[in-house]
């Protein structure tokens, strides 16, 4: 065997739990070629960056690759190309290009989005069983998920707090209809009840942990680990909500196949581009919508409107459609902010609804003469 082959093997023995494979070698050819060394980020502080190599966890400054674009910036999850061993202070010189990325929107006004993980394979939502359901939410995160490339899982946290088996089946038939093809796990990390079908989820590939404070994140996370190496603490009795327990995004390889990317508790979780994903969250209303007479229905007060008649049936929940006109708004106004096009678009059709409005307020008053 040839040195460069047994390095080759060396890489692929090392970085194979952390979810390295063919065609991560091949997109790695060119900088191997260099001299560099492939390795995974297990972490990322300010501008610096831990990550897994053959060698084991080097410590490296991310200087070369931080654009102004917090889009483009080294993130947990990226496969890089670091310095070899001997350089001071060793770099990241490149990343390899994502195959997926979990991003939300800044919490700036400027339309910017921020990049939460990259290169996962499954986004569990996290949800806490200790304080009533918030679908709204749950629909907000997965619509991120989705459009990120990953399957979600809804997790129902704290499963042993429910007082029994019928409450319990309620609730995940709550969210099952508030996540259409999405898989619903209600799981107790203080029992394991339900933690046998989440490890077997998620041992194939990259899986991200998402969810509010208090949500069981960082319990769920040793469970899957089978260690106590994420800190937990206490949730208040009088809403379920806790602080905040991880800081930072932290990339820790499973012992029964897999890798978990666990994330601070997220307050806001705001869309950024997320059209698919809202699209794919509310299926059953962009199915029922192919069926309205018009294919600009706003689902509204428009005629022959197959989803207002679905609303009127009872088939469609009127908080799924209040829930989806409004993902969809909040969605426009983040892509407005650079589509000049699209805003064009949102002026004209602020102008018709108003229009339409004052005629409606003439009409009435004709009628009151």
């Amino acid at each position: 065997m040839t040195s460069s082959s047994a390095a080759s093997s060396s890489v692929r023995t090392a970085l194979a739990p952390y979810g390295w494979d063919e065609a991560w070698a091949d997109a790695f050819a060119p900088h191997a070629a260099e001299g560099l060394l492939p390795g995974r980020v297990v972490r990322v502080d300010r501008g610096q960056c831990d990550v897994v190599t053959a060698d084991g966890v080097v410590r490296a400054d991310t200087a070369f690759v931080t654009p102004h674009d917090p889009m483009k910036v080294v993130c947990t999850g990226d496969w890089v190309a670091v310095d070899p061993e001997g350089a001071h202070p060793r770099y990241v010189q490149a990343y390899l290009p994502r195959r997926t990325a979990f991003v939300r929107s800044t919490s700036s006004k400027r339309s910017e989005g921020q990049i939460l993980a990259a290169n996962v394979d499954h986004a569990i939502v996290a949800v806490s069983l200790a304080a009533e359901l918030d679908l709204g939410r749950i629909e907000r995160f997965l619509a991120l998920a989705w459009e990120s490339g990953a399957q979600p899982v809804v997790v129902l946290t704290k499963a042993d707090l429910v007082p029994d088996a019928v409450t319990l089946s309620y609730l995940v038939q709550d969210v099952e209809t508030t996540a259409p093809g999405v898989p619903v796990l209600p799981v107790s990390s203080v029992d394991g009840d339900g933690l046998d079908v989440l490890v077997a989820l998620v041992g194939g590939g990259t899986s991200v942990l998402l969810g509010q404070s208090g949500a069981g994140k960082s319990t769920l996370a040793n469970a899957l680990l089978g260690e106590d190496v994420m800190e937990v603490r206490a949730t208040r009795d009088v809403d379920g909500k806790g602080r905040h327990t991880t800081t930072t995004r932290n990339l820790l390889a499973l012992p029964g196949g897999g890798v978990l990317i666990d994330t601070p508790g997220l307050r806001g979780v705001g869309l950024y581009d997320a059209e698919t994903g809202v699209g794919q969250v509310f299926s059953e209303i962009e199915a029922l919508a192919e069926g309205c007479r018009f294919h600009d229905c706003a689902h509204e007060a428009e005629p022959g409107c197959a989803v207002l008649a679905a609303i009127d049936s009872g088939e469609l929940p009127v908080r799924r459609l209040e829930s989806y006109r409004k993902l969809k708004r909040e969605n426009q106004y983040i892509v407005a902010k650079t589509d000049a096009r699209l805003r064009a678009e949102m002026r004209r059709e602020w102008k018709r609804k108003g229009a339409q409005g004052r005629a409606a307020m003439e009409a009435k008053r004709g009628r009151l003469r």
